[in-house]
């Protein structure tokens, strides 16, 4: 089957967490003998940044760990027929301009033979419902979103059965514990401080936690402004910037802990989505103790899988708990990393993806088996 994918990016993963598990899912498609092309736009904020601030340097983890994958870069003017030119299946993320998914659905609803999805992996169909109610999706044949909260809002919008929920999940071709153990200690926190929207959380499920469980915290991330940075130097966290995700296996594999502190739309209006991080981080063996969030649809057992706080104080006791007891430790990493092998690794998504598409093209079911 050809699958044509319309990405915000697949080189850089500056800021965009999508990219982490489109990587895995195409790798896994690549894989099993699909044939698969990637569209980007040309300029892309995540990869102009990458640029910026690393050069083509910036690059060479991506290209090192996926040697399979790549990408080419379309123009606004350039003739959205050539890029899905062949295709049996093409999805198109919502971080794309609204007139490239517009002329994709056009297509679709003329009579071109692929079937089309809409990718949805962002909180902005609550946060900003009418700029996504803006995009023209009345020539696709249905919506993946990565949560059954965000699937309820689609079915508002009249998707009905046209919406399937579709987690991320690892990519355990790249994202295993270590194949050799070697002394972990301390903390570390890979996320980006973004707009602010979980500052009050970072500080009291974090920084504050970390430091009265006398743990040295590591943190690396991207769009930490002035102010934030010296939050990080008053609580005497070592800030290193952006990492590639394609290296966070080996950062994971040098610390004792992690923390998932989800930002406020994923803790309240979208209940149940977790962040790629926390499957990446499961997939690693690495303990994880998670800020309120409410599992919504049971994915993981918490306090087998992880631990969870439901204020600062109970943080602090966790991480106390885990410097001390190395037995716990070792318990939440089998537990963890269970649950990821056996539910929530790219594999298990492309099965899904293909029961998706022989539903709505039979002709495909072969392939899907």
């Amino acid at each position: 089957m050809k699958i044509v994918y319309f990405t915000h990016s697949l080189a850089s993963c500056w800021n965009h967490g999508n990219a982490h598990f489109l990587r895995g899912v195409l790798s896994e498609l690549i894989a099993r003998g699909h044939d698969v092309a990637v569209w980007e736009p040309q300029g892309a904020w995540s990869l102009s940044n990458l640029l910026t601030d690393h050069g083509d340097a910036g690059l060479v983890p991506y290209r090192t760990a996926y040697p399979e994958l790549s990408s080419s870069t379309y123009a606004p003017s350039d003739a959205v027929e050539a890029m899905v030119e062949g295709a049996d299946l093409v999805i198109v993320h919502e971080w794309n301009d609204p007139q490239i998914v517009a002329e994709v659905g056009r297509l679709r609803r003329r009579g071109a033979p692929f079937r089309l999805l809409f990718h949805d992996t962002h909180h902005r169909a609550v946060s900003e419902p009418e700029a996504m109610r803006a995009y023209d999706l009345s020539g696709y044949d249905g919506v993946l979103a990565f949560g059954e909260a965000l699937s309820e809002v689609y079915r508002g919008w009249g998707w009905n059965s046209r919406v399937w929920t579709w987690h991320e999940a690892a990519d355990t071709r790249r994202f295993h514990p270590p194949v050799q153990e070697e002394e972990r200690s301390g903390l570390v926190w890979i996320g980006n401080w973004g707009d602010g929207e979980r500052t009050d959380e970072l500080e009291r499920f974090l920084f504050q936690p970390a430091r009265q469980a006398a743990l040295p915290l590591d943190i690396y991330g991207v769009r930490y402004p002035d102010d934030a940075k010296a939050t990080l130097a008053r609580y005497g966290v070592q800030y290193h910037g952006w990492a590639p995700n394609a290296r966070a296996p080996q950062i994971f594999a040098r610390h004792m802990a992690t923390v998932h502190v989800p930002r406020r739309y994923y803790a309240t209006i979208l209940p149940g989505i977790p962040t790629i991080r926390v499957f990446e981080a499961l997939a690693c063996g690495i303990p994880l103790v998670s800020a309120p969030w409410d599992d919504a649809e049971r994915l993981f057992s918490p306090g087998l899988d992880y631990l969870v706080a439901r204020d600062g104080a109970e943080m602090t006791r966790h991480l106390a708990a885990l410097r001390d007891d190395p037995d716990l430790r070792a318990a939440l990493v089998r537990s963890g990393i269970e649950a990821i092998r056996s539910r929530h690794t790219c594999a298990h998504r492309v099965d899904e993806l293909l029961a998706i598409v022989a539903s709505l093209h039979p002709a495909f079911e072969e392939d899907a088996a």
